[in-house]
């Protein structure tokens, strides 16, 4: 599963300026609700109830928010990089810069736990975390996300 298959460049954004979890899932919801026709409060909720299970702040100031929707008819993806870090309760106690939020079918199974193993191996990529922060430009983020796709379909 390629990481433009699940994200459009239109939901990329950069820098988002915001000072909590909370508020971050509430910017993540509305997102949802403008590009996937989304119900906002549901989406928040299934965020925030996702977390209570255990944090997704994965480590190296990066998280992976996820919940299962209804109303999406395929995993879809949000990235946003934070204009500060805020604390995201996660594993390695760093706060979270880079936000790779999934959002995917109630009954998609498979391909849920696909999308977030493909983000997952992506952002655990130092170097190309690095790029990702040097920059507030949301195409030029885009590019460096999905770089490895183009020449593996060549």
């Amino acid at each position: 599963m390629d990481v433009s298959e699940i994200l459009p460049l239109e939901s990329v954004y950069a820098p988002l300026r915001v000072q909590s979890k909370k508020r971050l899932f509430q910017e993540i919801a509305q997102i949802a609700a403008s590009r996937y026709g989304l119900d906002e409060s549901a989406v928040c909720n299934l965020l925030q109830e996702r977390e209570t299970l255990g944090p997704t702040g994965v480590g190296r100031g990066v998280a992976l928010p996820h919940a299962r929707v209804e109303g999406i008819g395929a995993v879809k993806g949000i990235f946003l990089r934070l204009e500060a870090p805020i604390d995201f309760d996660a594993v390695d106690r760093k706060p979270v810069d880079l936000v790779f939020a999934l959002l995917a079918p109630g009954d998609s199974g498979a391909d849920h736990l696909k999308a977030l193993a493909r983000v997952s191996r992506l952002l655990r990529d130092e170097d190309l975390c690095a790029k990702v922060r040097s920059t507030t430009d949301t195409q030029a983020i885009y590019s460096i996300l999905t770089a490895g796709e183009a020449s593996k379909a060549a």
